[in-house]
């Protein structure tokens, strides 16, 4: 389908601007219609998958199709407490005020979604757009074809036709919108192409999302449960073929913990695909040629204990892991997005984290080790946009945790609530009334000004620790206070002032 994609945005504006995204009742309707699709749809979208990705089916539906379907539930249960308003503390000069903090939407976002996890990675984001009151230009990627198609074909037969559209296409439809104005735009992507898409919206100060990537470590230590330790960084890794942007990109340990590593990877990786990966339902397959040519260049036959092989004609690239890697290789260059993962060297955790700090902020840390200093350690002194002790990728899953990058790996978070406030502004209202003791109070601040004036401000805003006292006692401390300030400004000679003040109240 052809845009005029000034004019897709110009309508899209007209239909915020009558303002039937904002009720309760209208993202509530607009989010159950998002469940019934992906419920009314899971074959179709399993079958996607499938053509895209070469995914088992439960790597899609627990990986992809239910996460989105929990994710649209949580919002659903918890959106009337996420709109309302929220009430901060207040300080004595603002004791008889309301002070409210209101969660209103942009207006017109944007969302572009990625291949490696082509509806998770598009529906999570659009879910909290339309929880939070947007209307949403949704930009699946053109690379998963067929989840494209899908998302173009049925998000019009379940969401409302003005608020909510569809653009299919590739670079040059990306480039096209990335012209337009929008209140918000969400990335999910690339750390190159997410430079261009933060270019593109400062031309209009619009405020972005990206969530990126970069090249996620592990350190492993001897203190561990191989079997476990490994078996999770291996899963870790090959999921979706470690075409995941929080996969684990290399492994930092001593040669001893190497050896241990690699012999136990053997055996488990026998366990996970009955021996005959090459063969299994379980193992997805590079998303095209152009990737798989990529990673297929990155391995190095002399550095290979593990896997190695590789069909193009099926996409397949086994999983390999690669020793003696030195940090000036090209696989260390640039995140692997692949099944490859490099073990590189280290005396002690200290220098895995001198090795981690001297490169760009990661989107995931991974530690596995039973040393709490450690952990400790690693927690303080590395910056990364999450972390997981002993596990690999589960907080990606959790949704009471805010998940997003840091540095190079992105900017702002999302899931569960923090999906509802990344797209919603947070709007400071303070409402006053013509309270006679709140404006005798507050009168100072009015010309002629005075030292006395000056000081009693000062006092009266002074930030001081108080006890949270019951709302009687604490009215009755500010009624003393308004008569104090008649008696001293009696004693200061301020008292026409006051009794001026007083009389025409």
């Amino acid at each position: 389908m052809t845009f005029n994609y000034e004019e897709l945005v110009k309508n899209t504006r007209k239909a915020f601007n009558t303002g039937k995204t904002k009720t309760l009742d209208f993202r509530l309707t607009q989010l159950k219609a998002l469940l019934r699709l992906y419920e009314d749809n899971t074959q179709l979208m399993i079958d996607a998958l499938k053509i895209d990705l070469g995914k088992s089916k439960q790597e899609s539906i627990t990986g992809e199709v239910n996460v989105l379907k929990n994710d649209v539930r949580n919002l659903i249960y918890n959106l009337r407490e996420y709109m309302t308003p929220d009430k901060p503390s207040k300080d004595i000069a603002n004791l008889f005020d309301g002070v409210y903090i209101i969660k209103e939407p942009y207006g017109v976002v944007l969302v572009i979604g990625a291949w490696n996890y082509p509806l998770q990675l598009l529906g999570a984001p659009v879910a909290g757009a339309i929880a939070a009151g947007n209307c949403v230009i949704i930009k699946p990627s053109e690379v998963a074809a067929e989840t494209a198609k899908l998302f173009e074909k049925l998000i019009p037969q379940y969401l409302d036709n003005e608020c909510y559209k569809v653009v299919y296409g590739g670079v040059t439809e990306t480039t096209e919108l990335l012209k337009q104005k929008f209140d918000y735009i969400f990335y999910t992507g690339s750390t190159m192409v997410g430079r261009i898409v933060h270019a593109a919206a400062n031309k209009y100060l619009t405020p972005v999302t990206l969530e990126l990537g970069g090249k996620s470590p592990v350190y492993i230590d001897d203190t561990v449960n191989f079997d476990v330790a490994v078996k999770r960084i291996l899963w870790g890794k090959c999921v979706n073929a470690g075409q995941t942007c929080i996969a684990p990109d290399y492994i930092l340990c001593t040669t001893d913990v190497q050896h241990k590593f690699i012999s136990t990877a053997q055996k488990i990786l026998k366990e996970f695909y009955n021996g005959d990966i090459r063969h299994s339902p379980d193992y997805c397959r590079i998303i095209n040629n152009q990737h798989f040519n990529r990673l297929r260049n990155l391995i190095t036959e002399s550095n290979t204990v593990i896997g190695g092989a590789t069909d193009e004609s099926n996409l397949f690239i086994e999983p390999t892991i690669l020793v003696n890697v030195k940090a000036d290789d090209p696989i260390m260059q640039h995140e692997i997005f692949g099944p490859i993962l490099p073990i590189l060297n280290i005396e002690n955790f200290e220098d895995a984290i001198d090795f981690i700090n001297l490169r760009e902020k990661p989107l995931a840390l991974y530690v596995f080790s039973n040393k709490k200093d450690v952990i400790n350690t690693f927690l303080t002194n590395v910056s990364s946009g999450g972390v997981v002790i002993n596990d690999t990728l589960m907080h990606f899953l959790t949704d009471s945790l805010p998940f997003g990058g840091v540095g190079n790996s992105g900017m702002g978070r999302y899931h569960g609530k923090y999906s509802f406030e990344t797209f919603s502004h947070q709007k400071s209202c303070l409402y006053k009334d013509y309270n006679i003791i709140a404006e005798s109070l507050a009168a100072a601040r009015y010309p002629p000004y005075s030292d006395f004036k000056t000081n009693f401000l000062t006092q009266l805003l002074k930030k001081r620790k108080f006890l949270k006292l019951p709302g009687v006692v604490t009215i009755a401390f500010i009624l003393l206070a308004s008569i104090g300030i008649r008696y001293f400004a009696n004693i200061y000679g301020y008292s026409t002032y006051w009794t001026s003040f007083f009389k025409s109240q």
